[in-house]
């Protein structure tokens, strides 16, 4: 159904939380275009060498490629990028699957049925008849466990059956080293305490405007580091962490500016929209330097 002009009349809650992602991408895209025009020096080799970029949401437009498939993560790997960022949820039959919103409308434009109904309430046999693209974890790790590095963020929601869905990830994490092969990432450090079989050095919490509650947090509790957006981050909070041997996850650069501002600070985890296109800047810095 179409209002005038021929904008989908979308149920309330998809209105709201399209309104709230426009307003975050806009801000971003904001910030982003003024530090694009500061000019920074080019970081030396061995900062790019650390560098380690994290494809996030994996290398898409949500219109040709959508976010969190297997195309879109296929785009990062042929594009020589470090790591994939995605989303675990669960299905009510307990199948852990990647997609970022409670729901799959904002991505997939499923039918109404579908649309705003929680992926929870949902069994993997009609999620994948209705929305093929959503990926299980499984399928992703089988493809990219061990090639690609996977930030796995658990996103925070009811697990009807902790106990079980706890050994559901260790079954499908079980052919990938943790640190080595993947971290767990999640917005809400609680979500870490599901998953004991995974120590908290490899997990990071991911700060929105919480960064003081959520840096002490990372130390007290030996974590890999912590997660945040890059004006967030600031270099005081990264000598804290640095001391400690842990790392930042900044996002998202898209400009080479953006990107040698955080190389040049010592960040090596850098989680963008445009990993692809950084990736290239990274390499065509490593082809002048040699």
């Amino acid at each position: 159904m179409l209002i005038a002009g021929g904008v989908p009349r979308l149920p309330g809650l998809r209105q709201q939380v399209i309104r709230m992602t426009s307003v975050l991408d806009i801000a971003m895209s904001v910030v982003d275009s003024v530090m694009a025009v500061i000019p920074r020096a080019e970081p030396g080799r061995a900062a790019l060498e650390r560098c380690r970029l994290i494809s996030h949401r994996g290398e898409h437009d949500n219109v040709d490629v959508m976010e969190n498939t297997l195309v879109a993560f296929e785009a990062a790997q042929r594009g020589g990028v470090w790591g994939l960022e995605c989303d675990i949820r669960w299905t009510c039959d307990l199948v852990p699957v990647i997609c970022h919103d409670a729901t799959p409308g904002r991505v997939f434009g499923v039918d109404t049925l579908l649309a705003d109904t929680p992926i929870a309430e949902v069994s993997f046999n009609e999620l994948r008849r209705r929305a093929s693209q959503i990926p299980s974890l499984r399928e992703v790790v089988e493809q990219f466990g061990g090639k690609m590095h996977l930030m796995l963020e658990l996103k925070h929601e009811s697990w009807p059956d902790a106990a079980a869905q706890a050994d559901i990830l260790r079954h499908e994490l079980a052919p990938l080293l943790p640190g080595e092969n993947y971290h767990l990432l999640s917005l809400d450090p609680e979500m870490f305490a599901r998953v004991p079989f995974v120590l908290p050095r490899y997990c990071l919490p991911v700060a929105e405007v919480n960064v003081g509650v959520l840096s002490r947090y990372a130390l007290a509790q030996g974590c890999a580091g912590l997660g945040g957006h890059y004006l967030l981050l600031n270099n005081r909070l990264r000598s804290r962490h640095s001391e400690q041997g842990q790392r930042l996850g900044t996002g998202f650069p898209r400009s080479r500016n953006c990107l040698y501002r955080e190389l040049n600070r010592g960040i090596e985890w850098v989680f963008s929209n445009d990993a692809v296109a950084l990736q290239r800047i990274v390499d065509e810095a490593l082809a002048r330097q040699s």
